[in-house]
Parts: C-alpha cells; sequence; structure tokens
C-alpha cells in the first residue's frame, strides 16, 4: 500500500489498525497470505464509520465474516480488510409472522439456535451452516431443503453513491447459490438483515437442528476447508461427479479432496492457496473430461492471483 495513504490510515484508525497480518487467521480453510492493512468492526455503525472513510480516502477494501466460502492468494490483498464482528441479533416472537432482525457479523449457527430456543421454526437448515448472516445474504447460503432466499424478507445496506438504503428480498435477484450482489459486487456493505420465521414446537425444532448438524458431520470433513468447493450443476452432484472422476483422496501440496466428501478440500496444514488452485483446476479438467460438464466455483477467489483475477 502506498505509504502516504498507510500513514492516513494509522492517523484515523490509531488504536484499531493492524498492518501486513496475515489472512489465514481469519479464514475457514486456514489459508491466506497479508492483509495490508486489517480493522475489526463490532458493529453496524463501526461498519459505516470505516467505509465512508475509505471510499472518501479511494482506498480499495473488502469485507470478511466468517471466511468460508472463500480461497485467499498466498499474495494476500492489497488495501484493506474489514473484520465484520458486528453481531448485535433482536429476535421478535410476538410479531406476525416472527422476526429476527440481526447485524451481518452475527453467526448462521447462532441464530438458528436462538431462534430454536425461542420455538421459531425456519432456521433449522441453518444450525450447521458456518460463516456470517452477511456471507449467507450475499451467496444464498443454504443446505437440507432451506436456503437465505426462503427466509430472508430484507436487507439494511450502505451503498457509496445513495447512502443507506433497505432492499426487498426480491431486490436481490436470487438464483442457486448467488444474488445480484455476488452477480454484480455492487459498491455496497451489507449491514443488517430481517428474517421471517414461523411459530413451532421447540423441541421438534431443536432436534431437526440436531438431526441436521449430526448429519452434516457424519458426511461432511471435519477440520479446515472451505465448504463446498464448486456448484452442483442441474440435476447432478459436484461432489460425486469429482468421485465419479477417481479424484476422492487426491493430494497435492497438504490439500486434499476429502475422501469424506468430494466436494470438500482439506487442509492438512500450511497449505498453499496455489496447491487448493491446482486442485480445482484438476477436478474441473478431469470432470470435463471425462462427463463433459463444466463446474463453476462455489467459493470465491480473493485477492491477488497470479493469472486469475480475483475481488
Amino acid at each position: 500500500m502506498d505509504p502516504i495513504a498507510l500513514s492516513t490510515l494509522r492517523s484515523i484508525f490509531p488504536r484499531r489498525l493492524q498492518e501486513n497480518v496475515p489472512l489465514s487467521g481469519y479464514t475457514s480453510a486456514r489459508i491466506g497470505g497479508p492483509a495490508d492493512a486489517l480493522l475489526v468492526l463490532r458493529s453496524a455503525e463501526e461498519l459505516v464509520q470505516a467505509a465512508q472513510k475509505l471510499w472518501e480516502l479511494e482506498l480499495p477494501f473488502l469485507v470478511l465474516g466468517g471466511g468460508s466460502n472463500v480461497l485467499v492468494s498466498d499474495l494476500g490483498v492489497r488495501g484493506v480488510v474489514l473484520i465484520n464482528r458486528a453481531r448485535s441479533v433482536r429476535c421478535e416472537p410476538k410479531a406476525e409472522p416472527p422476526m429476527v432482525l440481526a447485524e451481518s457479523g452475527a453467526t448462521l449457527n447462532d441464530l438458528a439456535h436462538r431462534a430454536g430456543r425461542l420455538g421459531l421454526a425456519g432456521l433449522e437448515w441453518a444450525a450447521s451452516v458456518p460463516g456470517s448472516l452477511g456471507g449467507a445474504v450475499y451467496g444464498n447460503a443454504g443446505a437440507f431443503g432451506g436456503d437465505m432466499a426462503g427466509t430472508l424478507v430484507s436487507i439494511d445496506l450502505l451503498h457509496r453513491q445513495d447512502g443507506r438504503q433497505t432492499w426487498s428480498q426480491e431486490k436481490l435477484a436470487y438464483g442457486y447459490r448467488t444474488s445480484l450482489l455476488k452477480r454484480e459486487h455492487p459498491p455496497v456493505v451489507l449491514l443488517t438483515a430481517r428474517l421471517a420465521l414461523q411459530h413451532g414446537d421447540r423441541a421438534a425444532i431443536q432436534k431437526k437442528e440436531g438431526q441436521f448438524s449430526a448429519q452434516r458431520r457424519s458426511t461432511q470433513p471435519a477440520g479446515a476447508s472451505l465448504g463446498s468447493m464448486f456448484k452442483n450443476p442441474p440435476g447432478e452432484s459436484a461432489g460425486k461427479l469429482i468421485e465419479e472422476a477417481g479424484l476422492k483422496g487426491k493430494r497435492i501440496g497438504n490439500a486434499e479432496i476429502s475422501l469424506e466428501h468430494a466436494n470438500f478440500f482439506v487442509n492438512h496444514g500450511q497449505t498453499k492457496a496455489t496447491d487448493i488452485q491446482a486442485l480445482i483446476e484438476l477436478a474441473r479438467r478431469t470432470v470435463a473430461e471425462k462427463f463433459g460438464l463444466n463446474l463453476e466455483l462455489e467459493v470465491e477467489l480473493i485477492g491477488e492471483w497470479e493469472g486469475i483475477h480475483g475481488h
């Protein structure tokens, strides 16, 4: 980063600015090179203040929540990384329908368990899903037949040009594991989301959450991974295709295509992003050759990549 810009950041965020921070500590895969600068933010208002200041300074930044579904380059990220720890949650069980209003850094599984304890149904699918609410809204996260598109009512966000706005679920133009935010990358920062739930039996809700969590543990690898690597092609399973291509257990460096579920790539320690990248390319090439199908990434590439453009 330009020394003058860095000096300016030090003066604006004197106690909070961290420099040259490895992002491996902020991603579920435990992979990632250094960010030039990093700020940990603990409320929606802190997100607003930081984003407005960085836009004013014309400094590039990106927001990371739980750090799942992203692969950060070994070269790291130029500019500023905002770590979203804005996690305030308000449940409104007496509203009709009952609502949950949460800041974008809240974790999905925490929201699901809070709702369950209040006898509110509709988020059971999220009880074992890693990552933040903001990331889930952005990528239309889902599991076990549920997803954000089926739960979300609206989001509040900060737009670079237009200030604070409320967007309806419809405006996000959701598709399978995608949204307008993910497709078009408008200059916005997601602040809060409002979710509509239903009244249900607390014991039954919590039982279902437990079953989903157990199912996930029994079918997906423990340890450091990015989450699902590829989207499922229409009518197909990405994991099944990779397995049938003979790649289950394939290793490059310390990165492995999981023996438990071939759509998960596991970091066995000190794995490089380039090793994961090589496995991605191998899986895509082999599945295309054997089945004539192109696997589309569900994860996003972040940072500086040689020959590939991340975000």
